[in-house]
């Protein structure tokens, strides 16, 4: 197999303050806590991380503040052999921040963008080179719109291969829609992104291999050389599903960039969430590249 290309993955990067208590409060009402956990987080952030624990030669493109979770998120990503060379600290900024409390096994969630909001077209301009070494680019939605479709542009005019996970749902234009390789939504996303069409076999037939359908434990559906592609998904014991989704992006761009074809990477990935599903939190549970089955070794 072919030398691995290189990845760029554009987008957020978080702390989750996530706090457990026995119920949400009512408004207006204070409750009683059960634990805080300083959690990073980031769906630009983690989709790199899952890329590069898998053996992926990955640069993240984001902005973190000048706080102390700014240095946190940064150490963090370094450990994961994430290269952060490119990333921006923000001065008199905070970095992004997710507060999740948790309560009945239901989370509500409050973002915080902070230094993300700083990704800007002129940021991505001034680092235009960079990313351009790469092959492969990983885009999804926690950046400013005008960012990812400046990103889109740039990358397509170059003939990079271009990744965009929907998430959270927010639509392209129909000119960034043309210049993306693949768009990754899962279900509740392709219903949105692509309302009226059909079915889901109808939508991946029509995108003809643009549009890969995740579908958790289901697995995932595309299209490829005329047929339907149905990757089931890999058996786990599941304790938490958090990061799944992005643990699946990092895990398709990491094995297309490695030279499988689109089936090979669709299983790949299927297999990297469901491994992922097996340990508590979203970074901390991606799997290594040594504890994928044998046959992607």
């Amino acid at each position: 197999m072919a030398a691995a290309k290189r990845i760029a993955v554009i987008g957020s990067i978080n702390m989750d303050l996530t706090a457990r208590a026995d119920r949400h409060p009512r408004v207006g009402e204070t409750v009683m806590g059960l634990d805080l956990r300083y959690v990073p987080g980031g769906k630009g952030a983690n989709q790199a991380v899952a890329a590069a624990r898998l053996g992926g030669r990955v640069s993240l493109f984001g902005c973190v503040g000048d706080d102390s979770f700014g240095e946190r998120l940064l150490e963090g990503l370094r450990e994961n052999r994430v290269d952060v060379s490119h990333i921006r600290r923000v001065s008199q900024e905070s970095s992004g921040i997710a507060l999740i409390t948790v309560a009945g096994g239901d989370n509500s969630i409050v973002v915080i963008p902070g230094a993300n909001s700083h990704v800007t077209p002129a940021y991505l301009a001034e680092r235009r080179e960079a990313i351009l070494e790469s092959d492969i680019v990983l885009l999804q939605n926690e950046i400013p719109v005008e960012s990812v479709e400046f990103a889109v542009g740039m990358c397509s005019s170059a003939g990079k291969a271009i990744i965009w996970n929907p998430a959270p749902m927010r639509p392209l234009s129909g000119r960034a829609m043309e210049q993306i390789t693949y768009c990754t939504p899962n279900e509740h996303e392709a219903a949105l992104l692509f309302p009226g069409t059909g079915s889901l076999n109808e939508l991946v037939e029509k995108y003809g291999g643009k549009v890969i359908v995740t579908m958790g434990e289901r697995g995932a559906m595309a299209w490829e050389r005329g047929d339907f592609l149905r990757i089931p998904p890999r058996p786990a014991r599941v304790v938490d599903t958090t990061g799944a989704g992005d643990t699946f992006n990092g895990a398709l761009a990491y094995a297309l960039a490695s030279g499988r074809t689109l089936r090979e990477a669709l299983s790949l990935a299927n297999t990297a969430a469901g491994l992922s599903t097996e340990r508590y939190g979203a970074q901390a549970g991606m799997p290594l590249h040594s504890e994928l089955p044998e046959r992607w070794q």
